[in-house]
């Protein structure tokens, strides 16, 4: 009996690995922003403290709200091979003939998963208040806008607010208007980006011509090249290493193995856009069809 709710144990957790195997791009991608948001109301209120400074509150805050959505966006581009790849497609002169709508196009795909984390970060800061609070209190356009009506000393004090050391209680009140719209911000950016996420998506079904069954298939044939070549490229590699150290150690001559040259290489890495029209599926593909190969 015992055995047997084992081996239903074992089965369900096999298929939620499979599950997970399976859409771990978009777990990924849920996990990450997970963490920037845990992480950002962590820093928010164990390092965010706001100087309460007319001349500090203001770059301080956008140092804090920035920078880190900066360092989480190149840090996406720089973890994921295809961006790199895409990068040293731009960069390499012999690829000028690329069409720059498709190179646009393939910049969208690729940034747009960088962008999670560093969306987050600033859609989380600013529903939670605390940075937008520090950040208008010590810029003089808001300054000009709140203390409408006011006494004389509500721009000086207006810094004071994040730490409620403002004296004038009227002033100090200030404080909610600053939260009420540091929330506004926020969720107005969350529903400004998944706008354009929509629109994204259908613009891509829309070049596609809507055919589905194709996208899937070109998916499951791009998942499976992928895997086809690293397994091929760790197969020729160690067959390369152990050719040379045999040939070190014996004092003899390679027997010689068939290695793609660096313009191959370049050509095979450079970004493909999909086209229904097109008889290929990717640069490899388009690579190995071509009459002079």
């Amino acid at each position: 009996m015992a055995t047997t709710s084992w081996g239903k144990t074992m089965t369900k957790l096999w298929t939620v690995l499979a599950k997970f195997l399976e859409h771990h791009r978009n777990l990924g991608c849920g996990l990450a922003s997970l963490l920037t948001a845990s992480g950002e109301l962590i820093f928010s209120t164990v390092v965010f403290q706001c100087p309460c400074s007319a001349a500090w509150n203001l770059p301080y805050s956008l140092v804090f709200l920035l920078l880190p959505a900066l360092v989480f966006y190149l840090l996406g581009c720089v973890l994921r091979t295809r961006s790199l790849c895409l990068l040293c497609s731009c960069c390499r002169t012999r690829n000028a003939g690329i069409n720059r709508c498709d190179l646009c196009d393939e910049c969208c795909r690729v940034s747009g998963p960088a962008l999670v984390s560093s969306v987050t970060w600033v859609a989380v800061a600013l529903l939670g208040g605390a940075v937008y609070e520090c950040c208008a209190s010590g810029s003089t356009f808001k300054a000009d806008r709140l203390c409408v009506g006011r006494n004389s000393d509500c721009a000086a004090q207006l810094p004071l607010v994040p730490c409620r050391e403002a004296q004038d209680p009227l002033v100090q009140d200030l404080q909610k208007v600053l939260r009420a719209e540091s929330q506004v911000v926020g969720w107005s950016l969350i529903a400004v980006v998944m706008f354009f996420l929509l629109i994204f998506t259908c613009v891509f079904h829309c070049q596609a011509g809507d055919s589905s069954p194709q996208l899937k298939f070109r998916k499951i044939y791009l998942k499976e090249e992928h895997q086809c070549l690293r397994t091929q490229v760790t197969e020729r590699a160690t067959k390369l290493a152990e050719e040379n150290v045999r040939c070190f150690f014996e004092g003899s001559r390679p027997t010689g193995c068939n290695i793609p040259s660096k313009k191959d290489w370049e050509e095979i890495s450079s970004p493909y856009p999909f086209n229904p029209e097109d008889e290929y599926l990717s640069a490899l593909h388009r690579f190995v069809n071509k009459e002079e190969n």
